[in-house]
């Protein structure tokens, strides 16, 4: 029986070829598995209708008429599309034979004041008809009436010497809010907006914003996003899918500028209802749509039931920490209305964000199919909870009037974009504190355990007989204890060196190649640490290492644990769940290794044996004495008279390194026992004193005594440590390549991005490590070849083509007194005066360079005087039109006027006071630049709300950008600023009045306003030219809110 069994492991043993082909077949297997999930999106029915009240055709085709043109705020076709969506919702309702309600403003009272409302008592708005004696399942709500000032930015400058001023925006808002009744809200219908809330429990928000950037098609920025709320309606509207709860439908416009449209919503009485939200965006252009941030573990579970639930916490902690700095409209429901949802966005490929590649070309309806079943899932869960977790707070002593209660942070991510798993910090942080303490211990424990049953190999020179004059047996149990640390030290050391040369030679290559850069960083890794540990198993061949290397993986896995401990603790950072799992996993491998001591015989045992001939144990290496120089526990073995061998008569013929019969497959030297020449009989026969059967099948050159280490478990460790961990990790460095390869062209460190897949690379390989000693020369070597024919690619290869363009921002400047007008492109020196070369306008021009100053840190901006614009139209056009500096004149019209006021010697800030009266032909956008800091402003008809700031605290605004609903009409704003204490510097304006100690009393600036609609051709000819001459590796993206802005300087 114990033969048959024998028999049935041997092809699971650790020896060189099980190990290669198992361990190797399992990680291609892993590694394929992760790049299929993540390469390929989940195909979407075959049924146009996959659920009753959801048809994929039919959103298909809505996505084509949305993207049939460039969408800003600032564009004809955004008042287009917005009719559109109205009249799209109408057919959907109509369909459905539902007969909605349309609000033309704000329910109840047009004039009410949210700020009333929100510091109100305990007063949370139903939903309602004008007239409470309708009953309407939906109510419409056509916004054009909320407008919001607010502001953002300011703090230290990027050196930290100084404070930087922000910017101030006031905005007019054209959401469309869509109101589906829930069976829990008809109970409170006759509510009204200042009375007690209809119902603690709230209801659910989703939204979209229909608008896109000026230079991208937007189908999954935010394309995808309209067509399932458009089909949330349909869903939710259809006869027999009533929610439990309200659903309000945001489809809100103004996100790409400063997230003006949801904080416009936040402005509307019916922001107030819902309680949990699910935002849906797109920062790439395809893929799968993942979880990019949620508020909360509770939250967090509705999205499991997503059939292909997508997405990890360590996105979510990137936010928290600042790594990633772009926004979206959640941090407007998050931290403004106070709700708690989720975060649902497209992330790749980030070369096509924000271009003309961001279209229905492009994308999919597989990932339009993503994004809709997550959603519909995620809401069913939303609007069905009948729990008390996302009610209002009742204690009034504790959370205050109106406050949600508070959720816990939570850890999730997904599996193989199938299982999704979610469980609370609290947990995690429980979990790893229990990690901490208990698997020492229990490490521990099993110390003595095994010093009990004399089984202590580790760490132990000798083995000592019963007998009374035995000076014992030499183990080298301390062999191989150093090796895991110098190994891992050399092949993290050649990862780290390949990124600073990619960085160095070929910084952008990733952009185009991710994975031609992880095949030279996984096979430099592997090479580096199997040839280290291979040199050393040369030298001196040990059984222990495998355990050695799991302990030091132990000790860096406990001490990684203490930090990401900490982390959870003080500053909620979730993604420390990586580091948990993959300690648990060293944790439990290093325990079948002190398991596996139990196989081995006793260690009085083994010196008994040794002890009963004149040569106790002898290693028949038959190596140079230069390779095999002892070490210090071999040496006092050797001058104890123990363990000598027999030097072998020598000829000519004699082999300068001298080799056993058995040809190695490593760089260990394998060998057969030799015949002790003094008995006449080979070493490992049962009886005459030598080691018995036991103890003769050690694989190699290895310690006689370790043949119980070369069974099957080593598998089991490698069970243990590999799948989960490299599924777990790889999913992170996927998404992290996703996120940043192509990120280089707006500025951020190369360097940054290949040291981070130098970490995932040790990461993802770490599990091999404790196995890698057994593996042949054949596999490595092939490494080696990859390796060298990656890097040569990488170094050589140019980084862009035609499917992973070059990203560069277009701005063009006009001054509207001169004429003069500037095209600029900004980017990366090496390539954007390439492209401009192939432009006709600036041939022959000189291009003047300067470092680019509008959040694009890092870019470099190229500027030359380009083809003139033609955003103003007049209708006739003049025959023959005006010269320049008449015809842009007319672009803008301002007027400034200082209001009067006390003598600027007064402490009075009215003298310092300005009145601005400014409109732009064709635009709805303008801003007011000022060369010193403002105080405080206001725009004629803005709303005041309490939660937002006109200008950031402290450090005052440098700019007032206006947005407006109608085109050519005026902005009356009066601004107020202080004036400059001498030494403090400030605006270039004569002082007024003289006051002692006041320098600059004046106002000085710019007037800019914005034009960012280019659907016409003609309209933009500079940027038509870039698009028409510009190679096909290239994209244009804007680099400010317009892509022609004109100004004119003022001066009070």
């Amino acid at each position: 029986m114990v033969s048959l069994l024998s028999r049935l492991l041997r092809p699971f043993g650790f020896t060189p070829w099980p190990v290669t082909v198992l361990s190797t077949s399992l990680y291609i297997v892993l590694l394929a598995s992760l790049l299929y999930v993540h390469e390929v999106v989940p195909p979407a029915p075959t049924k146009a209708v996959p659920v009753n009240g959801i048809n994929v055709t039919e959103a298909w085709a809505d996505l084509q008429e949305l993207t049939d043109g460039f969408r800003p705020y600032n564009s004809r076709r955004n008042d287009e599309v917005r009719d559109w969506l109205l009249r799209r919702i109408d057919a959907i309702l109509e369909d459905n034979g539902v007969q909605p309600l349309v609000e033309g403003g704000y329910p109840e009272q047009d004039n009410v004041s949210v700020s009333a409302i929100w510091s109100g008592k305990n007063s949370k708005p139903s939903p309602t008809s004008r007239n409470d004696t309708v009953s309407s399942p939906v109510i419409i709500y056509n916004d054009l009436l909320s407008n919001v000032t607010f502001s953002s930015g300011g703090g230290l400058s990027s050196s930290g010497r100084k404070r930087t001023a922000g910017q101030s925006v006031y905005f007019e808002g054209t959401n469309i809010i869509v109101y589906i009744r829930g069976s829990r809200d008809d109970e409170h219908r006759s509510k009204a907006i200042t009375s007690e809330p209809a119902s603690r429990a709230g209801g659910v928000l989703v939204s979209a914003h229909y608008d896109s950037v000026s230079t991208g098609f937007g189908a999954t920025d935010n394309g995808v996003g309209v067509v399932t709320a458009l089909q949330l309606i349909k869903y939710y509207t259809t006869t027999g899918h009533e929610p439990n709860k309200g659903i309000v439908i945001l489809l809100n416009n103004g996100e790409e500028d400063f997230l003006n449209g949801a904080r416009a919503f936040a402005r509307h009485p019916i922001s107030q209802f819902p309680h949990v939200f699910l935002n849906l965006e797109g920062a790439g252009a395809g893929g799968r749509a993942t979880l990019f941030r949620s508020t909360d573990t509770e939250v967090t579970r509705f999205y499991s039931a997503s059939p292909y639930p997508f997405g990890t916490v360590v996105s979510s902690d990137g936010f928290k920490r600042g790594l990633i700095r772009s926004q979206t409209d959640y941090i407007v429901f998050d931290r403004v209305l106070g709700l708690r949802g989720l975060d649902v966005a497209f992330m790749e490929p980030r070369a096509r964000y924000h271009t003309d590649q961001d279209d229905t070309r492009h994308t999919s309806v597989n990932s339009l199919w993503h994004m809709l079943s997550a959603s519909l899932a995620t809401t069913k869960g939303m609007t069905s909870d009948t729990s008390s977790t996302f009610d209002w707070c009742v204690d009034h002593h504790q959370k205050g009037d109106g406050e949600l209660s508070p959720g816990s942070e939570g850890v999730w991510f997904d599996l193989y974009g199938r299982f999704f798993a979610v469980l609370p910090l609290k947990l995690l942080y429980a979990l790893s504190i229990a990690l901490l303490v208990l698997a020492p211990l229990l490490l521990i424990i099993l110390v003595p355990v095994l010093s009990r049953f004399d089984r202590m190999y580790f760490f132990s020179a000798k083995a000592r007989s019963n007998a009374s004059d035995d000076d014992g047996v030499p183990l080298y149990g301390w062999r191989g204890i150093a090796r895991f640390p110098l190994a891992l030290f050399a092949s993290i050391a050649a990862v780290v060196g390949l990124a600073y040369l990619i960085t160095k030679v070929n910084p952008f290559i990733i952009y185009s190649s991710p994975y031609a850069v992880w095949g030279t960083m996984l096979s430099a890794w592997i090479f580096v640490f199997w040839f280290c540990l291979g040199v050393a198993d040369f030298v001196r061949p040990t059984a222990l290492y495998r355990a050695y290397a799991l302990m030091w993986m132990f000790l860096l896995g406990w001490m990684g644990l203490i930090a990401v401990t900490v982390l959870e603790e003080r500053y909620q950072i979730a993604g420390g769940y990586l580091l948990a799992v993959y300690f648990l996993g060293i944790f439990l491998a290093l325990i079948i290794s002190f398991l596996e001591c139990f196989a081995l015989p006793r260690k009085s045992d083994y010196a008994s044996s040794g002890r009963l001939g004149a040569a106790p144990l002898r290693l028949s290496s038959g190596r140079s004495s230069a390779l095999m120089a002892p070490s210090a526990d071999e040496q006092a073995a050797l001058e104890s008279g123990e363990g000598e061998e027999e030097a072998e008569a020598t000829t000519e013929s004699t082999s300068l390194l001298r080799r056993s019969a058995r040809r190695p497959t490593t760089f260990a030297h394998y060998s057969t026992p030799t015949r002790d020449p003094e008995h006449g009989h080979d070493e490992g026969e049962d009886g005459t004193g030598m080691i018995g059967e036991a103890w003769k099948k050690a694989h190699g050159d290895e310690q006689q005594w370790t043949s119980g280490l070369t069974g099957p478990g080593w598998l089991l460790q490698l069970l243990v440590l590999a799948p989960i961990n490299v599924i777990l990790i790889g999913q992170v460095a996927l998404l992290f390549t996703s996120a940043t390869s192509q990120t280089g062209a707006d500025g951020n460190s190369q360097l940054f991005v290949y040291g981070a897949m130098a970490a995932l690379s040790t990461l993802l390989l770490l599990p091999l490590s404790p196995f890698l000693h057994r593996v042949p020369y054949p596999l490595p070597t092939l490494l080696l070849l990859v390796f060298g024919s990656t890097l040569l690619y990488n170094l050589v290869a140019f980084p862009f083509s035609a499917n992973n363009r070059y990203k560069m921002y277009f701005l063009q400047t006009v001054d509207l007194e001169t004429g003069i007008n500037t095209v600029s492109l900004s980017g990366l020196a090496p390539f954007v005066p390439r492209i401009i070369h192939h432009l006709p306008s600036a041939a022959g021009q000189p291009i003047a360079a300067s470092r680019e100053t509008r959040g694009k840190v890092g870019l470099t901006r190229f500027a030359w005087h380009g083809l003139a614009p033609n955003v103003v139209v007049d209708h006739p056009p003049a025959r023959p039109p005006p010269p320049p500096e008449t015809r842009y004149a007319d672009w803008l019209h301002v007027n400034v006027t200082r209001i009067a006021g006390p003598a600027a010697s007064s402490s009075s800030s009215a003298s310092h006071e300005a009145h601005f009266q400014l409109y732009g032909r064709q635009t709805r956008a303008c801003k007011l630049v000022f060369d010193r800091p403002i105080a405080d402003f206001s725009v004629a008809g803005a709303a005041v709300d309490d939660r937002f700031d006109r200008v950031p605290a402290r450090v005052g605004a440098s700019e007032i950008r206006l947005w407006r609903r109608e085109w050519e009409r005026a902005w009356d704003v009066r601004v107020r600023w202080e004036a400059a204490r001498e030494g403090e510097g400030g605006g270039t304006g004569e002082s007024e009045g003289g006051g002692e100690g006041e320098i600059g009393d004046g106002l000085d600036g710019k007037v800019v306003c914005l034009w960012s609609d280019q659907n016409v051709r003609g309209v933009i000819p500079a940027l038509d030219e870039i698009r028409r001459y510009a190679p096909d590796w290239v994209a244009v993206t804007k680099l400010a809110d317009g892509l022609v802005e004109g100004e004119k300087r003022f001066m009070v």
